[in-house]
């Protein structure tokens, strides 16, 4: 299983999860474009595509740091030209950036709504459409393409959008991407969806959702990036799949689950959107699960 030779084109890869998921690929020797936003350095957000890079490249891989914002088509369609410029093709397309809000209907302002509408579903709508014509040159070729994105199995329950109505609409609809272009792309391009069981340590949740005592409560980006890099490894007719980082990897032979965690003396917390059809393996250890919010 490697990634040797391959070009990814990840989305929010300047830290967090989707650097995480580029630092895997980069072990394996691959290409990875760190689209994001972040050019300079931000008090509060670790890490810069430029300083994204420099890690990459130390980690074995071949990186191209562009700045890119998911929101706007020319940036979208020129990173999309300069990848393949630079790296002859593309084989891999994760779906990472995100802008979250959890405030109920009538607190949310529009221009709010409004990005993470445009980050969240139309970025994965518009990155997934102009990728579409290189992936599928990548299959013509035999290189086994994929889109990926981060984001939750379309649970449609109440409890996931009353009080956050506004954030869960463009979260699935990240996934009904996934779920349309699973179909159109079938035999083609692998595209799958890929969400967490707990919360992850990222400066998301430490700086919108719960500081430092939920990141003690968290497991660690790494388990998204090993699922995604057992994903992206599967042939392309795997595809449409919806699937909880833990359960997926315990399906494919993964025991040992306490090596994510922040801090093992803590009980995880859980994420917003995990189904309850979704069962935890057997083989992950929890501690006293923390009480699921009845709203996000």
């Amino acid at each position: 299983m490697t990634l040797k030779g391959k070009t990814l084109f990840i989305t929010g890869a300047s830290r967090g999860i989707g650097l995480a998921i580029a630092l895997r690929a980069a072990r394996d020797g691959a290409n990875i474009v760190v689209a994001a936003k972040t050019e300079t350095a931000h008090p509060k957000l670790p890490g810069t595509i430029y300083s994204a890079a420099e890690e990459l490249e130390a980690a074995g891989g071949d990186a191209l740091p562009l700045v890119v914002d998911v929101r706007d088509e020319e940036s979208v369609a020129s990173a999309m030209a300069k990848t393949v410029e630079r790296f002859g093709g593309l084989d891999i397309v994760v779906n990472n950036a995100s802008a979250i809000n959890l405030a109920p209907v009538e607190k949310l302002d529009m221009k709010r709504f409004d990005l993470m509408h445009q980050v969240n579903a139309r970025g994965t709508y518009l990155v997934s459409k102009y990728a579409i014509p290189h992936l599928k040159t990548s299959a013509a070729a035999g290189r086994n393409p994929h889109i990926l994105a981060l984001s939750p199995p379309l649970d449609m329950n109440v409890k996931w959008f009353a009080g956050s109505t506004g954030y869960s609409m463009a979260k699935f609809g990240m996934s009904l991407v996934i779920l349309g272009l699973s179909g159109e792309l079938k035999g083609e391009v692998g595209v799958n969806a890929l969400w967490p069981r707990t919360t992850i340590a990222t400066s998301a949740v430490k700086n919108l959702l719960g500081g430092d005592n939920l990141m003690s409560m968290s497991r660690s980006p790494e388990i998204l990036a090993d699922a995604a890099h057992v994903i992206f490894n599967k042939p392309a007719n795997f595809t449409g799949h919806f699937l909880i980082d833990d359960t997926f990897l315990a399906g494919e032979g993964v025991t040992d689950f306490d090596h994510y965690r922040v801090d093992p003396s803590q009980s995880l917390a859980p994420d917003f959107f995990v189904p309850e059809a979704i069962k935890p393996p057997a083989s992950a250890s929890y501690g006293p699960l923390t009480a699921k919010p009845a709203n996000p």
